[in-house]
């Protein structure tokens, strides 16, 4: 299904994107405040308990592959560009600009708990961790932020102990399955019971834009049934396979304990949409971050 949206002024044709899934749930949304967009996700926003968001590559002040909402300090960006890009993301997602807490994410299953003493971690102040691919906190006063240009962004809200987690999830991540391990993590700390998540699975590269070769699939019959591996791959002539991430983390989080009814699952392609998303596959690695922020409010 294509959408044609108007963004800014600028009209855009959005492919991978599916308004219409089962149950007629509307899983994903795209708003825009302040000339501002950023997705939003229907279940999580439903819970009540916290103010999130999903940015897009528009709204911001960076310039040539990196215009314009670029998220990250290592893409050798201007760093004035990058605070002036929070300081807009932050205002239209009605979000404290200090509050932010930012991942270093190495493609570890490593999950941090964040408290209010890490605010501004990444931003205002130097961080004191490194390979963090997770956050956990149950605190208010603090937004955890990890970021994004083709992995799969995780969101978890736990409404009995008012809890939240956000994990950034790419093939390594999803095949060692960091949305358990994050579920765990919120249960070890908070009490969280898998079936009393929401969660939600971001825009991110979608099965026909994601070609791996052989020995990935191999990694994933570790790690799922060969029934699941099935599902979530098709092999090509050429020994390659076309990777559904999506699918994959679906498996991950329903294995782990949480209910599908509370599961929301993109349908948003970043690769199918290099002119409102980074997307590393398309830009050939010319290219800023996206983000996923959450806080408990």
């Amino acid at each position: 299904m294509h959408l044609n949206i108007v963004m800014m002024g600028r009209l855009y044709k959005m492919n991978k994107i599916d308004y219409t899934r089962k149950n007629d749930r509307k899983d994903i949304e795209l708003k825009e405040n302040l000339e501002v967009p950023y997705f939003y996700f229907e279940n999580i926003e439903a819970t009540n308990l916290v103010v999130h968001g999903f940015s897009t590559r528009l709204g911001g002040v960076s310039r040539e592959h990196l215009s314009s909402m670029n998220l990250s300090f290592t893409r050798g960006d201007d760093i004035e560009n990058v605070f002036e890009n929070y300081r807009r993301i932050t205002r239209a997602m009605n979000i404290e600009y200090d509050s932010l807490v930012l991942s270093m994410q190495t493609h570890t299953t490593n999950i941090r708990v964040v408290t209010n003493r890490d605010r501004g971690k990444g931003l205002t102040w130097e961080r004191d961790y490194t390979d963090i691919d997770g956050f956990i906190t149950n605190e208010k006063g603090v937004t955890l932020v990890t970021f994004y240009a083709d992995c799969v962004p995780l969101l978890f809200v736990d409404p009995v102990h008012c809890a939240i987690g956000s994990s950034h999830s790419g093939w390594r991540g999803t095949v060692n399955k960091i949305g358990k391990k994050t579920l765990e993590e919120m249960h070890m700390h908070y009490g969280t019971k898998p079936e009393d998540v929401i969660a939600a699975i971001g825009p991110s590269i979608c099965k026909d834009c994601y070609e791996v070769s052989e020995d990935i699939i191999e990694e994933f019959k570790k790690s799922f049934t060969l029934e699941q591996v099935y599902n979530m791959c098709d092999r090509k002539t050429n020994d390659k396979y076309q990777l559904d991430l999506w699918k994959a983390n679906q498996y991950v989080l329903l294995d782990a304990g949480i209910k599908e009814n509370n599961i929301s699952v993109t349908n948003v392609c970043t690769c199918c949409n290099p002119k409102l998303l980074f997307s590393h596959r398309a830009s050939h690695g010319m290219r800023g971050n996206l983000a996923a922020f959450i806080g408990l409010k």
